[in-house]
């Protein structure tokens, strides 16, 4: 049996009697560090360390059964120098791994970094995530951060995941059962409401067990509203990681609360696509880039391990804190793939975790491999939610050859990016549906591969309403806008400077459009403006033409500013519909549709 949820522990106190304190504190330093207390009955004669297993994983995204294609593995290095591919996730796998890392470790707390759900398949999407949650409640996770996908319906969505109740639109899902929200605390420190100033959920929770207490303080990158649409960010404000983070450990700390893990929905850059390389060599910390970096030196040293996400990379390092002593930051790739196990040793008379050496908290990422066994009440809670969404998920939409790849890819040009983009192009050019010349599509709204084995019973090749939702689950609304061949090159531009200059996002783009991205080269001058054309010509700063684009790119997102200043607009039909129909018009189970060429962009390294 795995642990039970937090709110069902009850603390056990261990008193000392006064008269005895000089006696157990000569003891207790007798006692070797890093010993495990077993918590039975040893009175006063306890351990002065124990060590608290801190398991945890971040970027779920309601993917439930394992994640198809390329985007369902991992990475990792073999003894040999060479690179396997290893199928991962899944929760029934996910809760098998957390139930058997936890045997023999009384002390236990699981916890996330965000994107728990938001972009997910349809066998969560299509229920508002409440699957994803009830399985979260199932593999007893104590504590998560909320990440950016957390607000894409809304902040009042939210605090429906958090609380519970029916869907205000579509009502309860299961006939007399009522959605019972999480039983573990979601914690939003750095995000409040302009209304009130105060945080929209609990910015911190306090996990006890036996005397032993550990804070964690959860916050979502301050640069949310930047990638999420509009109306999911309405009436909030999103502050600043570092300074959020230093004044709840404060605040902790005057509680007695010494202990304390932060959970941040923002990450890094590792230097290998491995899970298990050796993120500190040659020193500490030097196999990670991007902006945890500097979150991770900016942070108080009161805070004692940071567990990270949003990039879906994997990485376990060691970043100094601000007073030079060595801090774990680690990150579980994505899609419950992998999870983190962290050894946190904490000492019982100082109630902190000893951080003296790396040695002290011993982290590494573990793949969850699909060749154990499944967890059985998962497997229950996936056939229980399919047999809702099978009417609608079974749905053939078209047929395909081959893979084709989208966040598998790691091409700057994607042949799934291509496919999404002509499907928006060819369903915007009609001059009564807006007259578009040209699409571009976000690369991070492509979220699987399309993938040619089948998924269920429909044979392979056959392309479901639920593997093209999987692909594009936002079921974001299309803009056709107007925007100067200036405006153009800048949002091509954009793509590799300003925000997007340490990580780029590569715009997949819609046949006709070609040009050179030249990556030796530093900033926007990586996009050769005089190779751009759209239809074999030039682009004229001076004309204007008709874009089209999901609403979240056409508000600005991701760093493209100037696709937000297009004018004119018209309002098509979602993502989602365009592709499907897409796929309708272009491919027979005689004539299936092949991976399209990736010969628009022509990268030079």
């Amino acid at each position: 049996m795995s642990a039970t949820p937090q709110k069902n522990r009850v603390p056990r106190r261990v008193l000392a009697a006064a008269a005895g304190l000089a006696t157990v504190g000569a003891l207790v330093a007798a006692m070797p560090a890093g010993a495990h207390d077993r918590g039975h009955g040893h009175g006063h004669h306890k351990p002065r360390t124990v060590d608290v297993q801190l398991l945890s994983f971040n970027d779920l995204h309601g993917n439930l059964e394992p994640p198809a294609g390329s985007a369902g593995t991992v990475a990792e290095k073999q003894a040999d120098g060479t690179v396997k591919s290893v199928p991962a996730g899944g929760v029934e796998y996910l809760a098998t791994s957390l139930r058997t890392a936890r045997k023999g470790h009384p002390y236990s707390v699981t916890a996330a970094g965000g994107d728990m759900v938001g972009a997910s398949p349809l066998l969560s999407g299509l229920f508002h995530d409440e699957p994803t949650i009830e399985a979260l409640n199932g593999l007893d996770l104590d504590v998560t951060a909320v990440g950016n996908h957390e607000f894409d319906e809304g902040a009042t969505e939210l605090g429906r995941l958090q609380n519970g109740g029916c869907h205000p639109v579509e009502g309860c899902y299961e006939k007399g059962k009522k959605f019972k929200g999480a039983d573990f605390p979601y914690l939003a420190a750095n995000v409040t409401s302009e209304k009130t100033g105060k945080p929209i959920l609990k910015p911190y929770t306090v996990w006890k067990k036996n005397g032993v207490k550990v804070g964690f303080i959860g916050v979502t990158l301050e640069g949310t509203p930047n990638i999420v649409t509009a109306n999911g960010v309405k009436g909030l404000k999103f502050h600043d990681e570092i300074e959020t983070v230093n004044k709840y450990a404060k605040e902790l700390d005057r509680q007695g609360v010494k202990s304390i893990v932060a959970l941040i929905h923002e990450g890094g850059a590792p230097a290998s696509s491995s899970y298990n390389y050796d993120c500190d060599s040659p020193g500490a910390g030097d196999g990670v880039s991007g902006p945890i970096v500097d979150i991770a030196k900016g942070i108080t040293p009161k805070v004692d391990a940071l567990v990270t996400g949003h990039t879906h990379q994997a990485y376990v390092c060691t970043v100094p804190d601000p007073s030079g002593k060595p801090r774990m930051v680690t990150s579980a790739s994505s899609f419950g793939k992998l999870y983190t196990d962290t050894t946190l040793t904490y000492d019982r008379r100082t109630k902190d975790i000893v951080r003296t050496s790396v040695k002290s908290a011993t982290s590494a990422n573990h793949v969850v491999s699909r060749d154990q066994a499944k967890a059985t009440d998962m497997t229950a809670l996936i056939a229980r939610w399919n047999t809702l969404a099978a009417p609608i998920a079974n749905r053939p939409q078209g047929f395909i050859s081959a893979d084709i790849n989208g966040r598998g890819s790691t091409a700057p040009e994607k042949p799934l990016g291509n496919l999404i983009a002509d499907a928006q192009l060819e369903g915007l050019a009609p001059a009564d549906k807006g007259g578009a010349v040209v699409a571009f599509m976000n690369p991070g709204g492509i979220r699987s591969d399309l993938v040619y084995a089948a998924s269920g019973s429909e044979g392979d090749g056959v392309v479901t309403y639920g593997e093209a939702f999987t692909v594009q689950p936002f079921t974001n609304m299309m803009n056709v806008v107007d925007l100067t061949g200036a405006q153009l090159v800048a949002a091509l531009q954009q793509q590799v400077s300003g925000s997007n200059e340490a990580s780029p996002k590569i715009l997949q783009v819609s046949k006709g459009l070609t040009y050179t991205l030249d990556l030796t080269k530093a900033g926007a001058d990586r996009v050769v403006a005089s190779s751009i054309l759209l239809n074999g010509e030039a682009i004229d700063p001076a004309k204007t033409y008709r874009v089209a684009m999901n609403e979240f790119l056409a508000g600005g997102g991701d760093g493209f500013a100037a696709l937000g200043q297009g004018t004119n607009k018209l309002v098509g039909a979602s993502d989602l519909d365009l592709f499907n129909t897409y796929l309708a018009a272009h491919s027979t189970a005689t004539a299936p549709l092949a991976p399209p060429a990736t010969d628009r962009i022509t990268v030079v390294q």
